[in-house]
Protein backbone atom coordinates (compact mmCIF):
# COMPACT_ATOMS: atom_id res chain seq x y z
CA UNK A 1 0.00 0.00 0.00
CA UNK A 2 1.50 3.32 -1.06
CA UNK A 3 1.92 6.02 1.52
CA UNK A 4 -0.01 9.24 1.00
CA UNK A 5 2.08 12.37 0.68
CA UNK A 6 2.36 14.38 3.91
CA UNK A 7 0.03 17.05 2.55
CA UNK A 8 -2.75 14.43 2.31
CA UNK A 9 -2.19 13.50 5.97
CA UNK A 10 -2.40 17.14 6.99
CA UNK A 11 -5.53 17.73 4.94
CA UNK A 12 -7.14 14.61 6.42
CA UNK A 13 -6.27 15.65 9.97
CA UNK A 14 -7.58 19.16 9.43
CA UNK A 15 -10.79 17.80 7.89
CA UNK A 16 -11.30 15.53 10.90
CA UNK A 17 -10.68 18.49 13.17
CA UNK A 18 -13.33 20.51 11.33
CA UNK A 19 -15.85 17.72 11.88
CA UNK A 20 -15.54 17.76 15.68
CA UNK A 21 -18.94 17.50 17.39
CA UNK A 22 -18.63 20.87 19.06
CA UNK A 23 -17.55 22.59 15.81
CA UNK A 24 -14.59 24.28 17.49
CA UNK A 25 -11.89 25.91 15.39
CA UNK A 26 -8.21 24.94 15.45
CA UNK A 27 -7.52 28.11 17.43
CA UNK A 28 -9.88 26.83 20.11
CA UNK A 29 -7.97 23.59 20.64
CA UNK A 30 -4.43 24.91 20.96
CA UNK A 31 -2.98 27.03 23.67
CA UNK A 32 -2.06 30.59 22.77
CA UNK A 33 0.49 30.83 25.56
CA UNK A 34 3.83 29.54 24.28
CA UNK A 35 6.19 28.57 27.04
CA UNK A 36 9.29 28.34 24.82
CA UNK A 37 10.56 30.90 22.37
CA UNK A 38 10.84 28.83 19.20
CA UNK A 39 7.91 26.43 19.16
CA UNK A 40 6.78 25.25 15.73
CA UNK A 41 3.11 25.21 16.80
CA UNK A 42 1.37 26.03 20.07
CA UNK A 43 0.88 23.18 22.54
CA UNK A 44 -2.36 21.42 21.60
CA UNK A 45 -5.20 20.77 23.98
CA UNK A 46 -4.84 17.33 25.52
CA UNK A 47 -7.46 15.59 23.40
CA UNK A 48 -6.90 12.91 20.77
CA UNK A 49 -8.10 15.15 17.93
CA UNK A 50 -5.99 18.14 18.92
CA UNK A 51 -2.86 16.03 19.39
CA UNK A 52 -3.43 14.35 16.02
CA UNK A 53 -3.84 17.70 14.23
CA UNK A 54 -0.66 19.06 15.80
CA UNK A 55 1.25 15.91 14.83
CA UNK A 56 -0.08 16.17 11.27
CA UNK A 57 1.23 19.73 11.06
CA UNK A 58 4.72 19.11 12.44
CA UNK A 59 5.49 15.42 11.91
CA UNK A 60 3.01 13.91 9.42
CA UNK A 61 5.36 10.97 8.84
CA UNK A 62 4.49 9.77 12.39
CA UNK A 63 0.68 9.62 11.90
CA UNK A 64 0.71 5.92 10.98
CA UNK A 65 2.79 5.17 14.09
CA UNK A 66 0.31 7.09 16.24
CA UNK A 67 -2.66 5.26 14.70
CA UNK A 68 -1.04 1.85 15.22
CA UNK A 69 -0.28 2.70 18.84
CA UNK A 70 -3.89 3.88 19.33
CA UNK A 71 -5.25 0.59 17.97
CA UNK A 72 -2.96 -1.33 20.35
CA UNK A 73 -4.07 0.82 23.31
CA UNK A 74 -7.74 0.39 22.40
CA UNK A 75 -7.34 -3.38 22.10
CA UNK A 76 -5.60 -3.52 25.47
CA UNK A 77 -8.31 -1.36 27.06
CA UNK A 78 -11.03 -3.63 25.68
CA UNK A 79 -9.17 -6.77 26.75
CA UNK A 80 -8.53 -5.57 30.31
CA UNK A 81 -11.52 -3.29 30.80
CA UNK A 82 -9.15 -0.50 31.92
CA UNK A 83 -9.12 2.96 30.37
CA UNK A 84 -5.56 3.55 31.59
CA UNK A 85 -4.21 2.17 28.31
CA UNK A 86 -5.93 4.98 26.42
CA UNK A 87 -4.82 7.59 28.94
CA UNK A 88 -1.23 6.38 28.58
CA UNK A 89 -1.55 6.53 24.77
CA UNK A 90 -2.77 10.14 24.91
CA UNK A 91 -0.03 11.18 27.34
CA UNK A 92 2.62 9.47 25.22
CA UNK A 93 1.52 11.19 22.00
CA UNK A 94 1.03 14.55 23.67
CA UNK A 95 4.66 14.20 24.84
CA UNK A 96 5.79 13.20 21.32
CA UNK A 97 4.11 16.32 19.93
CA UNK A 98 5.80 18.37 22.66
CA UNK A 99 9.19 17.08 21.51
CA UNK A 100 8.40 17.59 17.81
CA UNK A 101 7.07 21.13 18.30
CA UNK A 102 10.07 22.29 20.33
CA UNK A 103 13.32 22.41 18.35
CA UNK A 104 15.38 22.30 21.57
CA UNK A 105 13.89 18.96 22.63
CA UNK A 106 13.77 17.61 19.08
CA UNK A 107 17.47 18.33 18.51
CA UNK A 108 18.43 16.72 21.81
CA UNK A 109 16.39 13.62 20.97
CA UNK A 110 17.89 13.43 17.47
CA UNK A 111 21.44 13.64 18.83
CA UNK A 112 20.71 10.98 21.45
CA UNK A 113 19.14 8.63 18.88
CA UNK A 114 22.05 9.13 16.48
CA UNK A 115 24.47 8.19 19.25
CA UNK A 116 22.36 5.19 20.30
CA UNK A 117 22.20 3.88 16.73
CA UNK A 118 25.89 4.61 16.17
CA UNK A 119 27.20 2.51 19.04
CA UNK A 120 28.00 -1.17 18.79
CA UNK A 121 27.46 -2.12 22.42
CA UNK A 122 24.75 -1.41 24.95
CA UNK A 123 27.52 -1.30 27.54
CA UNK A 124 29.39 1.53 25.78
CA UNK A 125 29.55 4.74 27.85
CA UNK A 126 28.26 6.76 24.85
CA UNK A 127 25.24 4.46 24.54
CA UNK A 128 24.42 4.69 28.25
CA UNK A 129 24.82 8.46 28.23
CA UNK A 130 22.60 8.84 25.16
CA UNK A 131 19.93 6.59 26.72
CA UNK A 132 20.00 8.83 29.79
CA UNK A 133 19.60 11.92 27.62
CA UNK A 134 16.72 10.32 25.70
CA UNK A 135 14.99 9.52 29.01
CA UNK A 136 15.55 13.10 30.19
CA UNK A 137 14.00 14.52 27.00
CA UNK A 138 11.00 12.16 27.22
CA UNK A 139 10.53 12.99 30.91
CA UNK A 140 10.70 16.75 30.26
CA UNK A 141 8.09 16.47 27.51
CA UNK A 142 5.81 14.26 29.61
CA UNK A 143 6.09 16.66 32.55
CA UNK A 144 5.30 19.65 30.32
CA UNK A 145 2.11 18.08 28.97
CA UNK A 146 1.11 16.65 32.33
CA UNK A 147 1.15 20.12 33.87
CA UNK A 148 -1.86 20.86 31.68
CA UNK A 149 -4.88 19.26 33.27
CA UNK A 150 -6.41 16.47 31.21
CA UNK A 151 -9.97 17.24 30.14
CA UNK A 152 -12.75 15.58 32.09
CA UNK A 153 -15.58 13.94 30.23
CA UNK A 154 -18.92 15.46 31.15
CA UNK A 155 -22.16 13.51 31.36
CA UNK A 156 -23.32 15.12 28.10
CA UNK A 157 -20.08 14.01 26.37
CA UNK A 158 -20.36 10.43 27.60
CA UNK A 159 -23.94 10.01 26.38
CA UNK A 160 -22.86 10.96 22.86
CA UNK A 161 -20.42 8.02 22.63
Amino acid sequence: MAQSPPTDAIATALAQCAQRPQGRLLEDIVSTQPDHGTELVPRPERTPGAVRVALALIAPHRLDEMEKHKEEALAAALRTGKIGHLQHWLTHWAAQVEIERRPDLSARRSRALATIHGTVSKDAPAFLSAMGELRTVEDAATQAVSECEAPRMSTADSSAT
